[in-house]
Order: C-alpha cells, then sequence, then structure tokens
C-alpha cells in the first residue's frame, strides 16, 4: 500500500480509493479512472458492476467512517500519543482552539492548531482550507506535531466535519462546546438536526476525556446527556464549575473576575469572556496551574479577524470581525453599544455569503439595522449567486422604521469607503462578516480582498486629505 486517496486525480501507483459518497459528487463513479491510474485496492460502499482482475474490492457500510479509520490506523493513531481538544459550536471555536495554541505555547509547550485561520504545527505555519480538514489530512498533521514534539494540539470540530464522519477515530482528551444559534442549515435539514450532529461529536468522547460545556447556553446541558467523559461547565450567570464576572469594559480591553480573582484581558466582549472563560477552564483540566494561566491570559492577543480594531489618526474606529451568522452580528454589535461612551455613530458594512443560508439574510439585515445609527449593506463572497439578488433578499428583514438608517452599495470597497466618508471623530465602524479572510469570491473566482487593508487605505486617504 502506498497512499489513502479519496480523490480519484491524485491516485498513484499502488494507492488504496477510497469511493465516497458526498454532497455533490460519488466517488464510486471514478473507481474504473481510480484503477487507470494505479489504485490496487478499492474500498466501496457498492460494488461496481464490473469487477477488474487483480483488484481487491473491500465493501463497506459508510465510506467516510472506513476512511477516518483507516486514516488514523495509516498513521498510526496519533491522536492517542497525546492530548487532542475539539472546539465545537456556532461561535468562537476559532477564537479558543487559537488562544489555547497561544496560551500553551507562552507556558512553553510545543502545540498544535487546527483551525479556519490557519494550522500550525508547533511554529511552523500551513494553509487552512476548511474549519475541519478531511480524516486523511488530519491525521498527516497530527503525526507530523508528534514528530515535530508536540504535548497538545487545539483543533476546531466543525458540524460539517462531524456528519462527514471527518473525526472519526480520533481519540479526543476533552470536547468544548461554545454556543448553538442559526448557521449552516443550507447542509442540515433542520435546527434540531444541527443540534444533534455536535452534540453527537461528546457522545463519542471516551471517559478518560472532558466534556466542557457553556451551561448559560440552552444547549449546554443537552450536549452533555449521553457523554462518557468528566461532565464540566463554565458561565458569565450560572452556577458552574468555571465562573468568570466582568467588572469593567474598554475599547482597549475588560477586567474580570475569574472565580474571585482579576485579570485584565485584552479581550473586548460578552461573548469573548465566554471564550476566555472555557480557555482558562480547559487549561485547568489539561493540568495547568491556575496562576500561570492567569498571568498568562493577560497576555493573549484577539486573533486575526476577531474583533480587531485600527484607528484613523482623527478618532475613527474600525472593527474587523468575522461575524457572519445573526448571534455573532448582535453580540459583536451589543459589544460595540456597551463600550461607547457618547453619542458615536456605529456605522455597520455587513453582507451575506452566496450558496449559504439564505433563511439569515433578512435576520442579519434586522440586526444590522437595529443596532447601528447606520447599516451599510454590500456584497460579502457572492459566490456563484447573484450579488444583488442576496442584498435583496437582506433588506426584506429590515423594519419600516429602520429603512432611513440604510444604505445598499453592492461594491465592497466602495461600501467600506462610504462608511468612513460618513464618519467623525469618535465614531466606530464595524466591517463584519469576512474577518481574517484576504480574498472576495465572485462567480466562483477569488480575488485578493481585505477588510483590514481596505479600511487602513481609507484612514491615510482621510489623513491626505
Amino acid at each position: 500500500m502506498n497512499q489513502l486517496v479519496f480523490d480519484s486525480r491524485k491516485i498513484e501507483k499502488n494507492d488504496v480509493f477510497v469511493a465516497q459518497k458526498g454532497v455533490s459528487v460519488d466517488g464510486h463513479l471514478y473507481i474504473d479512472k481510480a484503477i487507470s491510474l494505479g489504485a490496487t485496492v478499492i474500498i466501496c460502499e457498492d460494488f461496481p458492476s464490473d469487477k477488474k482482475q487483480g483488484i481487491t474490492y473491500v465493501q463497506v457500510e459508510d465510506a467516510n467512517v472506513a476512511l477516518a479509520i483507516m486514516a488514523s490506523n495509516f498513521y498510526e493513531n496519533p491522536s492517542s500519543k497525546f492530548a487532542v481538544v475539539g472546539v465545537t459550536g456556532t461561535n468562537g471555536k476559532t477564537t479558543i482552539a487559537s488562544l489555547l495554541y497561544q496560551l500553551f505555547h507562552k507556558a512553553g509547550y510545543k502545540v498544535g492548531l487546527l483551525s479556519t485561520v490557519k494550522i500550525l504545527v508547533d511554529e511552523t505555519e500551513f494553509k487552512a482550507t476548511h474549519t475541519t480538514p478531511d480524516s486523511v489530512t488530519i491525521n498527516m498533521y497530527l503525526e507530523m506535531m508528534l514528530e515535530a514534539g508536540c504535548e497538545y494540539c487545539f483543533m476546531e470540530v466543525s458540524s460539517h466535519g462531524i456528519h462527514q464522519k471527518r473525526t472519526e477515530g480520533l481519540m479526543f482528551a476533552g470536547g468544548i462546546f461554545t454556543n448553538l444559534s442559526h448557521d449552516h442549515l443550507d447542509y442540515h435539514a433542520t435546527f434540531a438536526e444541527y443540534r444533534d450532529v455536535k452534540k453527537s461529536f461528546f457522545d463519542s468522547l471516551p471517559k478518560s476525556a472532558f466534556a466542557l460545556t457553556n451551561i448559560d447556553d440552552k444547549n449546554g446541558d443537552f450536549m452533555l446527556q449521553n457523554t462518557k467523559a468528566k461532565k464540566k461547565t463554565y458561565a458569565l450567570k450560572t452556577l458552574a464549575d468555571y465562573k468568570s464576572k466582568i467588572l469593567e469594559k474598554q475599547i482597549s480591553g475588560t477586567l474580570i473576575s475569574v472565580d474571585g480573582t482579576e485579570v485584565w484581558t485584552k479581550l473586548i466582549g460578552v461573548f469573548n469572556i465566554y471564550n476566555l472563560t472555557a480557555i482558562i477552564a480547559t487549561a485547568e483540566l489539561l493540568g495547568l496551574e491556575k496562576l500561570e494561566i492567569l498571568t498568562i491570559v493577560s497576555q493573549l492577543e484577539s486573533v486575526s479577524g476577531r474583533f480587531q480594531y485600527v484607528m484613523s489618526d482623527d478618532g475613527i474606529t474600525a472593527i474587523i470581525d468575522y461575524a457572519h451568522t445573526p448571534d455573532a452580528l448582535k453580540n459583536v454589535l451589543e459589544t460595540i453599544n456597551d463600550i461607547r461612551t457618547g453619542n458615536e455613530k456605529v456605522i455597520t458594512v455587513v453582507g451575506c455569503g452566496g450558496d449559504r443560508d439564505k433563511t439569515k439574510r433578512p435576520k442579519m439585515a434586522h440586526i444590522a439595522s437595529q443596532l447601528s445609527s447606520q447599516a451599510i449593506f454590500t456584497s460579502d463572497n457572492p459566490r456563484t449567486e447573484n450579488a444583488q439578488t442576496i442584498l435583496d433578499e437582506m433588506e426584506v428583514g429590515v423594519a419600516a422604521e429602520n429603512y432611513r438608517k440604510t444604505l445598499t452599495v453592492l461594491d465592497r470597497r466602495q461600501a467600506i469607503k462610504t462608511a468612513c466618508k460618513l464618519s467623525e471623530t469618535g465614531d466606530i465602524i464595524l466591517i463584519a462578516g469576512k474577518g481574517h479572510e484576504n480574498y472576495q469570491e465572485i462567480n466562483g473566482i477569488r480575488s485578493h480582498f481585505d477588510d483590514l487593508e481596505e479600511v487602513t487605505n481609507c484612514f491615510n486617504q482621510l489623513k491626505k486629505n
């Protein structure tokens, strides 16, 4: 056996080809092609009618599960040899995984990270293409982390990844649940299915692991119902094993109390204090000392594109945030309104992605127009959809009393420029939806586009004028 492959285009001599029934493509249609390129073993759910001489065919019930378990075995089960912690939920996955990486790295450990933003093997960075990569890629990186001497790996676990069995065969030392809100209903048939898929991750955790859940979320308890793992909770409002309290909020950070100990953090917003509480709890569950954890927490930097802010010379603040769900947008805008000190305007630039859940579009527009002084609707990543159609579907959600507060500027660059021109000293611009992304996808073609670059250019232009 040479390699384990599920993309027939990548087959080489003596490879094993796994024919998966994907969302849009059925790998069974490419069995003959895989054989012609050199595959000698075929793993499939349905035997082909024309079986070739000298080829080994293995029938399995679920090719996704088979691929994941085979991938784990192929790389000699790397997840069982160090502490792998999975983070799942609608919002906060990237922040929690990335800040846990930061925390353990600052504590002197070699650490791995599998996230939406990037993949890190100790300090070596690789480009991320999916929130949760395919099972072969996951195990390949885990094996690389082991070889690099990593003792911990923190990874995002998406509902797509769980549903497509990409994490099957992995041995997790712990699982973290952040929250659950409206997202991915273009993929999952119902919200209940979306919730149940998340829960299945906790159902599969071993007794040796911990299951840490946000008990303030109404689905927090539900996630723990059938898990064999050690049940732990965190909260800001409810009684929990790990509890934080916000004492003071500023644009530069937040003063919090963690189980009675005061800590200053550079992170901003209630949602981020939930993330931070999960991080502190996880570090303690993995054996770090409380004092060391809290000391490092005060040094943690916000993740790229997550409430990342830049200020102009004349005192306008621009905040770049990945908020692309109604709940995330609401959280960010409520945080901004919370830290406002006077009558500053809040100008929100927001769009919705194409080929994704359409039902959230009017909700996003309603929240943006309701909680902002001015909302500018613009193109996000329209992908293969008509960008104007997406904006039309968003505008349906704007309440009559908020119409006067909205503008539609199709071109995202122009929308950001418009927000800058409308701003005065002290105002806050929120550019939401793309965060860390450095591209815009229109008609299936990706072109370079970075919200932070664009607003910084606008501020520099204003300075010249």
